[in-house]
Parts: C-alpha cells; structure tokens; sequence
C-alpha cells in the first residue's frame, strides 16, 4: 500500500542551448565571373539589383515559309510524278533553246541592238507613224548621230530620231495584220484556225525576200557599210502600215475603185518612204563615201533604189490577199 501512494518524480523537458560564436568561414579569392559568397543572405537592394542586371533577348518569331503554289495536276488526269517529269523535261528543253540560239545567233543580233531598237516613246510611235502614212512633205531624213564617253559615235535611239528605225512598230504592225486578216475571214465565214498560221508564214516570208532583195542588191553594188541587219529589217517591216489600212478598207465593204484607191496611195507612201530611208544606207551622206562613189555607179544605185520601191506593190500585194 506504501508503494502506491508515492507520487513520480516531475518531468523536466530539455532546454535548447545555442553556441555563442559561429566562427565565419575562411575567405575565398574573387571569382572571375563576378560571383560573390555570402556569410548570409544579401541585403533587398543587391537581390533587387541582380535579378534588374539580367536582359533576355526580345522575342523574334521564326517566320513562317511561304508555302510553294503546285497546280493541281490531279486535274488534267496526270498524276504528279508524271507531271515533275513534264515540267523538268520542259524547263531543259527550254535552257537547251536559249543556249542553242545564244551560240548561233549572239553574234549576228545582239540584245543591245534589239534593246535599242525597241527604245521608243507614245510620242515617237504617233509621229512614226503619221510619218509612215504622210511622208509627203518631210524633211529632214538623215538621222542623228551622237557622241558616247568613249570618243566613239552611234545613231540616236527611236525615241530621239524619228528618222531611226525601230522594230516595236513593225512586231506590232504584224501581228495586227494576222489578227485583221483572221477576222476578215472570219466575216466571209471562211474562218479556220490554220488562217493564223498561214498569214504569219506569208508575212514573215514577204519580210525575208525583201531582206534578202536588198541584201544581195547591196553585195552586188558593193556598198560598203550597208547598215546592220535589224534596219533593214524594220525598214521592211513597215509595210505592214499600209496593208493593215488596205485590210480595212476592205472590212468597210467600200466600193472596189475606193479599195484600189486606198491601196494605191498605200502603196505610194511607202513607195516614198523605203526609198527616202535606205537612201541613207545606200547613199550615204558623209564624206569618205562621196569621192568613192563614181557617176556610174551612183546611177546604178539609184536605180536599185527605185526597183526596191517599186517591188513594194508586188509585197504588199500579196499581203491584202487573204
């Protein structure tokens, strides 16, 4: 009973104890990359400053590529492995074109030359062309020259010269006469597809035999310096001016002596003009060519000036018969 009646001992709960020195740790040389090491946590302003000091780069997005257009092959009843094989076998055949005409005809026409030729203005075109169908009463019809930085001298472009021939208006001569000529016939109800093609090889064929009529009178006549290719082939391309004017009179359904009139002074005009343009080419005016040229050969000249004009009847001729 003694022993149940002693009370325990009270309980004592261990109190923390704490060290008074916390030694600092030993001291460590700068780093190079700028860090430093703490003892304890750094002061609000320098946290603040390291995460202020750092700039990520702005955003740039990636752009997108534009998605290549591929005509739907599926369409024309190919399937795309045929039609790669169409279109690579196309793009050669077409670099083999312009290599080929690049070799062989480089050095008979030249691109500077054709550039030159087609440098023309609306005002150029107007007054070329009521040049080609007035030539009556103009004056002068020697064209101009001009001097280039290297000392050497050059005819004026189209747009400067009206008397300097280009090729913009006899191209667009041609293909109005193929489109004139279709549609006559197409008024007649004779209109076929193979027209087209017919009225550009008979036009393009009456272009190279007067091509080639001067050519050789020129060779025979031993003309010296009878101009470069593409002249004479605008030269004869102009025609097409009076052709197209004779094709229209025809679409008016006028009266035959009105036709015949109207292609008669077609005729004339152009006449007059081819024989006042190649006079330059054939006689020319500067003076190294003036004492070459003897009496008699001068007259033959002159006669092959006449002949060319006159043939113009013969090639225009055949032109309105569509």
């Amino acid at each position: 009973m003694s022993y149940y009646s002693r009370s325990p001992p009270p309980l004592q709960h261990p109190v923390p104890t704490h060290p008074a020195f916390i030694p600092e740790p030993p001291s460590t040389p700068a780093s190079p990359q700028g860090y430093q090491r703490f003892a304890s946590s750094p002061p609000q302003n320098q946290q603040y400053a390291a995460r202020t000091q750092y700039h990520p780069p702005p955003f740039q997005p990636i752009p997108n590529p534009q998605p290549q257009h591929i005509p739907d092959f599926a369409a024309w009843g190919m399937n795309d492995t045929t039609a790669q094989f169409g279109m690579h076998l196309g793009q050669t055949a077409v670099a083999a074109g312009q290599d080929y005409v690049q070799k062989n005809f480089a050095g008979m026409i030249q691109v500077t030359m054709l550039k030159h030729h087609f440098n023309v203005s609306n005002s150029y075109v107007m007054h070329k062309l009521q040049l080609v169908i007035f030539p009556w009463r103009h004056k002068p019809w020697t064209r101009k020259v001009r001097r280039t930085e290297a000392g050497h001298t050059e005819w004026q472009p189209p747009r400067d010269d009206i008397n300097s021939p280009d090729l913009y208006i006899p191209l667009m001569a041609l293909v109005t006469y193929i489109l004139v000529a279709a549609f006559q016939t197409g008024l007649q109800e004779r209109f076929h597809p193979q027209i087209l093609g017919s009225s550009a090889t008979r036009a393009l064929l009456v272009v190279l035999l007067d091509f080639l009529f001067v050519q050789c009178g020129c060779y025979l006549l031993n003309v010296q310096g009878t101009g470069q290719v593409v002249d004479l082939i605008a030269y004869g391309g102009y025609k097409f001016v009076g052709v197209i004017l004779t094709l229209f009179a025809g679409l008016l359904n006028l009266n035959p002596t009105i036709y015949a009139l109207v292609f008669l002074y077609a005729f004339a005009a152009n006449a007059l003009f081819i024989l006042r343009s190649l006079r330059s080419v054939v006689l020319p005016d500067s003076p190294a060519n003036v004492g070459t040229v003897n009496p008699a050969s001068r007259k033959r000249r002159i006669s092959f000036l006449f002949l060319e004009a006159v043939l113009q009847v013969v090639y225009m001729g055949i032109l309105v018969r569509v």
